[in-house]
């Protein structure tokens, strides 16, 4: 229904009952007062415009190739017009135009959060010239200006800050997050989100109409436009139902010779349940997804996701953070790891590389001072040449930093660590002399392995990944996350056959991100865009975009589809039983025409408000679903794991440096990994224990639960004491190579065991605390 349509439609439905209401009123009173002729002519004048309304809506559907269940009521009514009852035909055209009513009551309420997002679009920008800000519509800001956006407005066009103070953003209108983000200078600013903080300024990336912001809007504008064939569902029982109850309202005329039996049949089958069930529940169902941050594109994609069998991923961006993530660290022996980033993210503020902002980024996130890079010289292909605090550094491919040079065992360590974890590696060079390498990946997004087994929960049946990168990537991240099959090196138009083939077996679901996931998208019976980064050409393609940069929303996106689609069928099915009922009844003579009106008014109320049930969560399962943002204390927790992954790579760089160390050497290496695990370690497992797991179990169910994550404690404890032994009292002349790969042994375990816990802790307390 286009949405300029939509006011007048309801203006009209409003006027309808009015009339008919005003009718069954005249007629009461006239009746009261002795009038009955006047009182039928009132009646019959209140049920005629509802009627004539109906009988263009039933001609509109046969001229479309339809044929509605619209035409029981039309049938009901005409027929207590031409037996004489025109009370009963009133009450009824009450009850079909106050259904339409309550339709209408109820899909606005469903619609108000797809609402709220319309009319809150900015329409005025703060835009600043020289020292002169000025208020300007929001179409006429470019690319490149610069914008003010004071505290508690909507940011109108996307862009990236330009003050050294971080903008403070609400985000949830878009994404669901209810707590506000940091973005700092050079990240993005997407609009559509509120200004939490003081006022700060940007730099427009995108006009208005190309913004984040604009495009959610025509999405939404589709979402309440798009028709389910779900919502038609009472169409395919019509053809069923209308021969059905002229058979039973004739069998009750012909074998009690009462014509009112007939009628009384006819009026109690009117099939407001198979009319109303569906448009409610299923606005309703993209209301509760649009709350978070899962924007459906009509009630037809949410049937379409209810339907899922087999889900398909694309994998960068998508499984994966995308783009290049600092992994590891290598350093040269005596070298400092925060030394070695350090230098390359000095010399990298020069670089247009792809590269250049992760490695930034990562010294950022260690809060590492960065120097100005001076006399910079970039090769294309290889790196970077420059000087940073007067010292000449290098960083870039092997080829540069070393020549024709033989590596040394420590770079041919990295490079075949780099080669094992499909990671690129980059050398970096200070005064002449090779002193680290970093190793940048695509690594998997935190939440995947979470967000996977929710699908199988949720029932899904078959989850692919399908991918142009390498089969050796591809085939590493499938293991890990125990998908069902792999399909690597895929072109944009592989994998849209790969997409078809699965299709054509069971209903497929196809998530992804980028541009050339957009045919792949369409191919499939449903396509959801990792749409967080902005309205790309694969969110334009697709049936659902998630709105906010998490995996498991696709598995919320299934559930919410499925739980509508089952209350949508629930109701439909418990209101036409209801009416068999009340039909039963009618014809056996316990219920008059009028009665039977009423009680079939009763029905439909049932049917609406058990359609409205859509909107919320519903049972434990699904409300976890719904749950599955992190709650507060599980983010302190992991920002506590990111503090602690310092020392973990700390302790992985002492085991490294062990392979060449002198004695003299080992035993400081020793000693500084004892501290490191005691210090850090230790005391961090010591307060899980006793604050973070007494919280975790007052939300299980059996306080046993934690015994394994218990026994971890223990374990590393018992490995913490090892090494405690091992350094205390060490001395250069104890030193032997047995000794060094005993510590090696005990340092590595530390640390794999402690990355493991982490891990395993973050899914738990998640999961829990949610719960």
């Amino acid at each position: 229904m286009p949405t300029e349509r939509m006011p007048t439609e309801r203006l009209l439905r409003w006027g309808l009952v009015a009339v008919a209401i005003g009718g069954l009123a005249a007629g009461l009173i006239a009746s009261l007062a002795s009038f009955s002729s006047f009182a039928h002519i009132a009646w019959t004048a209140g049920t005629l415009p509802v009627l004539v309304a109906l009988a263009v809506s039933i001609v509109r559907d046969l001229a479309a190739g339809r044929m509605g269940v619209d035409a029981v009521a039309f049938v009901s009514m005409t027929a207590a017009l031409v037996l004489g009852e025109p009370l009963a035909a009133c009450v009824v055209a009450i009850m079909y135009a106050g259904g339409n009513v309550l339709e209408a009551i109820a899909v606005a309420r469903a619609e108000r959060d797809l609402g709220t997002l319309i009319d809150r679009a900015p329409r005025i920008a703060h835009r600043r010239t020289g020292e002169a800000v000025r208020d300007v519509p929001v179409d006429e800001v470019a690319i490149g200006d610069i914008v003010v956006v004071r505290a508690g407005e909507v940011v109108p066009v996307d862009g990236q800050p330009v003050g050294d103070t971080p903008a403070m953003l609400d985000e949830s209108a878009l994404t669901g997050e209810p707590l506000p983000v940091a973005r700092k200078r050079g990240e993005e600013v997407r609009s559509g989100t509120v200004n939490a903080g003081e006022t700060f300024e940007m730099r427009a990336t995108a006009t208005a109409g190309e913004s984040t912001y604009a495009g959610i809007v025509r999405m939404v504008a589709a979402a309440q436009t798009a028709k389910a064939p779900f919502i038609r569902i009472a169409d395919r029982f019509a053809l069923l139902l209308l021969p059905a109850t002229l058979l039973l309202a004739g069998g009750a005329w012909f074998f009690t010779g009462d014509p009112i039996r007939a009628l009384a049949v006819l009026v109690a089958s009117t099939p407001c349940p198979l009319i109303l069930a569906a448009p409610v529940a299923f606005v309703a169902g993209v209301s509760q997804a649009a709350r978070h941050g899962i924007l459906v594109k009509g009630g037809g994609a949410l049937e379409a996701l209810a339907r899922t069998h087999t889900v398909m991923f694309d994998k960068t961006g998508t499984l994966t953070v995308g783009g290049a993530r600092l992994v590891a660290i290598e350093t040269a022996p005596g070298e400092s790891p925060d030394t070695v980033l350090r230098l390359a993210a000095s010399l990298e503020q020069a670089s247009h590389h792809v590269v250049a902002g992760a490695i930034v980024a990562a010294a950022g996130a260690r809060d590492l001072a960065l120097s100005f890079p001076e006399e910079v010289s970039e090769s294309f292909g290889s790196g970077l040449t420059g000087r940073i605090d007067g010292e000449t550094v290098c960083i870039g491919s092997q080829a540069m930093v070393f020549g024709t040079a033989r590596p040394p065992d420590w770079a041919a360590r990295a490079a075949r660590r780099a080669s094992w974890r499909s990671a690129l590696v980059v050398f970096v060079a200070a005064g002449g002399r090779p002193v680290g390498a970093l190793l940048l990946a695509d690594e998997l997004r935190r939440e995947t392995p979470r967000a996977i087994q929710m699908l199988r929960t949720a029932g899904i049946a078959r989850i692919m990944m399908v991918t142009g990168d390498r089969a050796d990537a591809a085939e590493t991240i499938g293991a890990a996350l125990d998908l069902d099959a792999v399909l690597a090196d895929r072109l944009p138009t592989d994998k849209v056959d790969a997409v078809a083939t699965e299709q054509r077996l069971h209903p497929t679901l196809m998530v992804g991100d980028g541009l050339n996931d957009a045919p792949a998208l369409a191919a499939a019976g449903v396509g959801v865009a990792m749409g967080a980064r902005g309205a790309s050409a694969s969110s334009e393609a697709a049936d659902v975009v998630i709105l906010v940069d998490r995996l498991d929303r696709v598995s919320q996106a299934v559930g919410i589809a499925r739980r509508a689609t089952g209350i949508a069928t629930q109701s439909i099915v418990a209101g036409m039983v209801l009416s068999g009922l009340a039909m039963g009844a009618a014809a056996a003579g316990w219920l008059s025409p009028v009665a039977a009106a009423l009680v079939q008014e009763a029905i439909d109320v049932a049917v609406i408000l058990n359609a409205l049930r859509a909107l919320g969560p519903g049972h434990r399962g699904l409300a976890r679903l719904m749950k599955s943002e992190p709650p507060l204390e599980a983010q302190v927790l992991r920002e506590e794991h990111a503090v602690l992954e310092r020392s973990l790579d700390r302790l992985r760089a002492i085991a490294d440096a062990l392979d060449d160390a002198d004695p003299a050497h080992a035993v400081a290496l020793i000693a500084d990994a004892s501290r490191i695990v005691e210090e850090h370690v230790v005391e961090h497992e010591r307060d899980d224990e006793t604050s973070v797991y007494p919280t975790l179990t007052r939300h299980l169910a059996d306080a046993h639960g934690l015994s394994a994550m218990s026994r971890a404690h223990r374990e590393i404890q018992h490995l913490a004491r090892l090494l405690a032994r091992l350094a205390a009292g060490l001395e250069a002349q104890h030193v032997d190579r047995y000794l060094v790969r005993d510590a090696q042994r005990v340092i590595e375990s530390v640390e794999a065991l402690v990355r493991l816990h982490n891990a395993q802790e973050e899914d738990i307390y998640e999961h829990a605390v949610a719960a």
